[in-house]
C-alpha cells in the first residue's frame, strides 16, 4: 500500500502543486517503519544463527550493510526541502547505487556462490570468492560513497562536464579508482564460475545447512527424492543423518 503512494517524491521539483509534496513526503518516511521491520528481522536472525564466514554468508552481509546505508539516504531524499538542494545531483546516484545495486547485487553474489554446488555438483573456489567479496565491497563503496559529497556540494547527474573545481576532481577521481576496484572483483567472480568446471565436487551438503534441499545430491535427480522424507522438527537433515547412522549401527 505504501509502495503504490510514494512515487511523487521523485517529482518534488516538477512543478507540482506544492500541497501535494506533503503527504508523499509522509507516506515517503513511513516506508521506513516496513523497511526497519526486515533489516531488524534478518539481524535477529544471524543473532539466533550459528554463522560460517563462508563467501555466501559475506555477501549476505554485504548486502544487508548496503542496504541498510542507502536505506538512511532515501530518508533524507525523501524530506522536502533537503530533496530539493539534492535533486538531480550525484547525491541521488550514490543513493540509487546503494539502494539497487547494493541491494541486488550483493544478494545476487551470495546466491550464485550458494546454489551454484546444488546446482551443478561443484564448489566454487573459496579463496577466489573471498578476495572478490573484499574486492566487489571496498570498490563498490569507494566508487559510491564519495558520490554523495559530491551531490551535497552540488554537482548535478547527466551532464557530459562539470566545472573545474578541486573537490570535484579529487572525488571524481576516488569514484573512479573505486569502479575499477570493484570491476576487478567481478571478474574474479567469472574467475571462479570459469575455474568451478575442474573443481572441487560439492557432496550432497557442502554448507551444513541441515534442510530439505541438501538432502539430495548436487545436482539433483529429477524426481529429488525416492520417497518423500519424513520431517519431525526445524532441522530434517539431521533427524534424516541420525536415523541413517541407527540404521547403519543395527546392521
Amino acid at each position: 500500500v505504501l509502495g503504490f503512494s510514494v512515487w511523487a517524491h521523485h517529482m518534488f521539483v516538477s512543478g507540482m502543486a506544492s500541497w501535494l509534496r506533503v503527504p508523499m513526503m509522509i507516506t515517503t518516511l513511513l516506508i521506513a517503519v516496513p523497511t526497519g521491520i526486515k533489516v531488524f528481522s534478518w539481524l535477529a536472525t544471524l543473532w539466533e544463527g550459528k554463522l560460517h564466514f563462508t563467501t555466501p554468508m559475506l555477501f549476505a552481509l554485504g548486502f544487508v550493510s548496503m542496504f541498510v546505508i542507502g536505506g538512511l539516504s532515501g530518508i533524507y531524499l525523501g524530506s522536502i526541502p533537503i530533496d530539493i538542494h539534492a535533486s538531480d545531483t550525484y547525491f541521488v546516484v550514490a543513493h540509487f547505487h546503494y539502494v539497487l545495486m547494493g541491494g541486488a547485487l550483493f544478494a545476487l553474489l551470495a546466491a550464485i556462490f550458494y546454489w551454484w554446488p546444488k546446482i551443478f555438483g561443484r564448489l566454487l573456489d573459496e579463496r577466489i570468492g573471498r578476495l572478490s567479496f573484499i574486492l566487489v565491497f571496498v570498490g563498490f563503496n569507494v566508487a559510491f560513497q564519495p558520490q554523495h559529497l559530491l551531490g551535497l556540494l552540488g554537482m548535478q547527474r547527466r551532464t557530459y562536464t562539470y566545472p573545474d573545481e578541486p573537490l570535484y576532481n579529487t572525488y571524481n577521481l576516488i569514484s573512479s579508482i573505486g569502479s575499477y576496484i570493484l570491476g576487478v572483483g567481478l571478474l574474479l567472480v567469472f574467475f571462479a564460475i570459469l575455474k568451478a568446471r575442474k573443481g572441487r565436487r560439492a557432496g550432497n551438503d557442502p554448507w551444513l545447512a541441515d534442510t530439505l534441499e541438501w538432502y539430495t545430491t548436487s545436482p539433483p535427480p529429477p524426481h529429488n527424492f525416492d520417497r518423500v522424507p519424513y520431517v519431525t522438527s526445524a532441522r530434517p537433515l539431521r533427524d534424516l543423518r541420525r536415523k541413517l547412522e541407527e540404521g547403519s549401527a543395527r546392521r
